[in-house]
């Protein structure tokens, strides 16, 4: 579909610092990484699948069409990379998915014959539950 390597070599990363809990460190060392892929001026994918991936994360791309991701999960800069490059390639991969047709299937007689049973049942306790007509 797509070349995973090359497709790599066009993100871009940008380390930052983490918000939150962490002491005096945390105001020191950037360990939050965040992904920039810029959809439109992307090489690798072809115009089918820039299509279908404009579609599927419009929610999530920029006016200028680039998607970004980020991770502060970990301590670690290094790991925190590496966590939001396998949840990017995850993110494209479930949106180049093509859903399979739903083939509409004939509802079968027996199905057909237990609905209409259990709606005459009921129907006949609700008959039974009035005053009879003693006329």
């Amino acid at each position: 579909m797509f070349d995973r390597d090359a497709l790599l070599q066009e993100l871009t990363f940008k380390a930052v610092r983490s918000s939150g809990a962490g002491g005096q460190h945390v105001n020191k060392v950037s360990s939050k990484v965040e992904l920039v892929f810029n959809l439109f001026e992307s090489e690798i994918l072809n115009e089918d699948l820039k299509e279908r991936l404009i579609n599927k994360l419009q929610n999530r791309l920029t006016k200028e069409g680039a998607l970004m991701l980020q991770c502060d999960e970990s301590r670690s800069q290094h790991k925190n990379k590496e966590l939001v490059i396998k949840r990017f390639f995850e993110l494209i991969e479930r949106s180049l998915v093509i859903p399979k047709k739903r083939i509409p299937t004939k509802i079968p007689r027996a199905v057909i014959k237990k609905r209409l049973k259990s709606k005459r049942k009921l129907s006949d306790k609700k008959a039974n539950r009035q005053k009879p007509d003693l006329d």
